[in-house]
This record gives structure tokens, sequence and C-alpha cells, in this order.
């Protein structure tokens, strides 16, 4: 540390009667050496560089506030920081703005334009986006890292009843906690599929039974396992529904919404069946049951809680929207074009099928689509040359925008993989370092004890704690926690 007094350095150059423009000073951050001007650094005076043309006046104490350290003979400032990320933070003073070199950590550069006192709006939008990807990727990772850290560890100021809810939640909502979570998984996975196989063989005509009235309905074995199914889908959700943290956010969640469809024409079709029939016609009460049991596809969605796959395939597409709207664009523009044109096309042939433009709507959307069911089509050259003319263009309107879709897809699930192995790399560093911190606590005490010469039963109980104590309270320190986070991998 290099004080006011020391003789190593000579007085610092005072004269105020130097203009800031005309000030030259060298700069060296990291072995580079850069050589500013005032007029460039005083346009923007809030800046750690501006601030050193004025902090020759105020001696050493003002000069080592803001360098490492300082050469009075050169007036040359040093600085221990990344100089790739300084050679991109100087472009402000002469371009106004500044852009991230490729290969750079985004939140390093962020600390490093902190350093250096330059505000963040000064970063290309280019950049920003890139900064806020990355921002999204730590929090995400701080999430998981957390959740983990509330599974591991336990609050004794809890009461029972709360002990027994986070035990209830962990067991049916992350079945990698146990084997009995996994089981439970595979049983509610399985549950899934009897039901939609159900639902499926009970239309087959074979295997219906007739009613009093004439009336063909399930058999009962397959109306038994449905009540079956039900039964174990309600008590899940109900069991989900009194374990969840925040009832609220667990209500409206797309998910549990398809839980509750799910469940709920099955209730709602055994009311009208036994209490309906009072109210209204029979007739209409069948109707209702009948469009009730319709209802009862949307239990395939729940494959998708306990399938990665699916759930990636759905934030997919929801990072996919301008792609599917180009596509319904594309398709809905040559539907109207293709359409129109048939059916000017085929008003000379005496047989036409094309009886009016909207009609001729689903002929180009089966041909767009190549799909082609041969219901409608066309019976004059021209017409065929436009049916040709109009599958091709389909074709290309379809396979343009698949590949974004696609690279969403591939990129999303590579990121998932990507925050996971990050979040599992997180606990292991901070196990470790807890261990090395532990260990290094355990060998200055048995040390302090072997200097006192405490050698005996007191000796062997010291002992035997420090290596009893468990690493599980150590992880979840928060100050450890924030600190690893805060690095750049």
């Amino acid at each position: 540390i290099k004080m006011v007094g020391d003789s190593r350095f000579p007085d610092v150059d005072t004269d105020r009667s130097e203009k800031n423009e005309e000030t030259e000073i060298v700069v060296n951050v990291g072995g580079v050496r850069q050589v500013f001007y005032g007029d460039n650094l005083n346009q923007y005076p809030e800046t750690r560089l501006a601030e050193l043309i004025n902090c020759l006046s105020g001696g050493y104490d003002s000069i080592f506030s803001l360098c490492d350290d300082y050469d009075p003979g050169k007036r040359e400032f040093y600085f221990d920081r990344d100089p790739d990320a300084f050679k991109c933070i100087i472009d402000v003073y002469y371009f106004g703005e500044i852009h991230m070199k490729k290969g750079i950590c985004p939140i390093c550069f962020k600390n490093e334009m902190e350093f250096w006192k330059v505000d963040l709006k000064f970063l290309d939008d280019c950049c920003k986006t890139h900064l806020s990807e990355k921002k999204e990727e730590l929090e995400e990772i701080a999430r998981r890292v957390q959740l983990i850290l509330d599974d591991l560890g336990v609050d004794a100021s809890e009461s029972r009843w709360k002990r027994c809810q986070k035990y209830i939640w962990k067991f049916l909502e992350k079945p990698e906690s146990s084997y009995p979570a996994r089981v439970i998984a595979v049983l509610s996975f399985l549950f899934i599929l009897i039901s939609s196989i159900v639902m499926c063989v009970g239309t087959i005509p074979d295997l219906q039974v007739v009613d009093a009235e004439g009336n063909r309905m399930e058999h009962p074995t397959l109306d038994s396992i449905e009540t079956a199914c039900i039964g174990w889908f309600t008590m899940e959700y109900v069991l989900r529904l009194i374990s969840s943290p925040n009832k609220l956010h667990f209500a409206l969640s797309f998910m549990n919404i398809v839980d509750v469809l799910a469940i709920l024409p099955f209730y709602v079709s055994l009311t009208l069946t036994h209490l309906g029939a009072k109210l209204m016609e029979l007739s209409n009460v069948q109707q209702a049951v009948q469009a009730l049991r319709i209802m009862r596809i949307a239990r395939i969605f729940k494959l998708a809680r306990h399938s990665s796959g699916l759930q990636t395939l759905t934030y997919a597409l929801k990072r996919s929207f301008k792609e599917l709207g180009l596509l319904l664009m594309y398709l809905a523009v040559g539907i109207f074009v293709f359409s129109a044109l048939g059916y000017t096309m085929e008003q000379s042939h005496p047989e036409t099928l094309f009886k009016s433009i909207p009609q001729s709507f689903w002929w180009a959307i089966i041909t767009m689509t190549t799909v082609g069911y041969g219901d409608i089509y066309p019976k004059t050259t021209l017409g065929k040359l436009n049916a040709a003319i109009s599958f091709l263009c389909g074709v290309i309107a379809i396979a343009l925008p698949i590949h974004p879709i696609i690279n969403n897809f591939v990129r999303y699930y590579n990121k998932q993989r990507v925050l996971e192995t990050a979040a599992k790399h997180e606990l292991e560093l901070m196990e470790l370092n807890s261990a090395e911190g532990k260990a290094a606590s355990s060998k200055s005490e048995l040390e302090s004890l072997a200097r006192e010469g405490k050698e005996g039963p007191f000796y062997s109980s010291r002992l035997k704690v420090s290596h009893s104590d468990t690493f599980i309270h150590l992880l979840s320190e928060e100050k450890h926690y924030r600190t690893r986070l805060q690095s750049c991998k």
C-alpha cells in the first residue's frame, strides 16, 4: 500500500492552470497501454477514466481510490482488469456506443462496465439481448439450485403439518427425489394410459351392452376400470392441491386446469345420470352425458406432466409463434388466391365441382398441404395447371418456416440440458467448498488442541463432533450460495 508521504513517489502534479482538455494520461490495463486525451474523456465525466484527469490534484489517496497502481514519472495508471473487455468499453469515447466481442462472458462484461462506471445504456441492443439471455440462464440456475436446497434443508421451526405438506408435495411433484416418488409417477403414467385405452375400447360396438331402453352403453367392466382411474386422478389432484405452497397459482396453472377437465366430466355426467332425469327429459340428459364423456380426451394431455419431451415441445412451440404465424399467413394467402383461380377456371366445365369460392377453400387447403382427398378436383386443363402450381407453392410455404421451428426446439432442448448440468455443478462446488471449509476448521481446531495438550475424553468428543457434522446446513448458507452464482464459468 503506497502512502501519501512515501519517498518513492515524487510530489503529484498540482498545476491547475493546465486545461483538462489538453491533459494526456496513459492507462495500463492488464499489460495493454492506452493513451487518452481529456477532450475525449470529458464527454462522459461520470466515468472512471474521466475522473483520472482530476484525481492528480487530490493526492495519492485520490489516485489509489481509482486505480491499482500509479507511476508518477510516466504518469501511467495501472489496472488489474480484463484488457479485452476494456478495448470494447473505450469505444464509447469515440463512437458513443459499445459492442461486446464474441467470446466474452456477458456477465463479466457487465461487471467490467460497472467498474469503469459506464452506463449500460451505451451497450448496443444486440449485445443487450445476449446479456438478458445470460441473466435469465443464471436466474434459472439459481432457481433450480434453490429448489434443491429447499428439498435438502429442514426447518426445525416449522410445524409438523408444514413439514408434512412439503413431504407430500415433493413425493407427488418430484419423482427424482426418492424411489417411492418414482413409483408413484410410473403408476400415475400407467393410469393415464389405461384410462385412455378404456375410453377408446369402450366405443367398439362388439364390447358394448344394451340397456333396458335399448341404448348402447359401455361394458360394466370397462366402466369399473374408468371409475378406478378417476378415483386415482381425484385423489392425486386433491393431495397436490392441499400440499401446494401457492394454491392460487396451482389452481390457475394450465396443466392443473387440464387435470380438472379430465376429472370433472365424470362427476358431472354421474350427477346428470342420477339427478338430471328429474329436471329435464331423458334424451337431453343422455346427449349432455355423451358430450361430457367426449371431454375425457383431455386426460391424454396429462402425459405432458410426466414427459419432459412433451414439455420441451410445448415450450419450443411457444417460442416459435412468429414462425407459426408466418406459416399460417403463407397458407392463408395461397388458399385464397388458388381457390379463387380454381373457381374461375372451372366455371367453363359443365360438371364442375367448384360451386363457390368458399367451397373451393377446402380444395385449396387439402391441395396445398398435399393431403389430396380427391372429393373435389379440377377437370379443365387450366384448372389442373392451377392445382399443380398450388401444391408446389404449398410445399415451399410449409418448408420455409419448419427449419427455424426445429432450430428453436433443438436450442431449447440443449439449453435445458445445459441448465440442468450447471445446477448440478453449482451444488457440487458448494458441497466441495463446504467440505474444504469444514476440513480447514477441523484442522485448526486439532492444531490448537494439540498445542494446548488437551488429550483425553474431551479431545475425543470434540474430534467425534467434528467428523459427524453434515454439509447440508452449509449448502443452504445464503452468502456462499450467492457468491457462487455470481461467479462466471
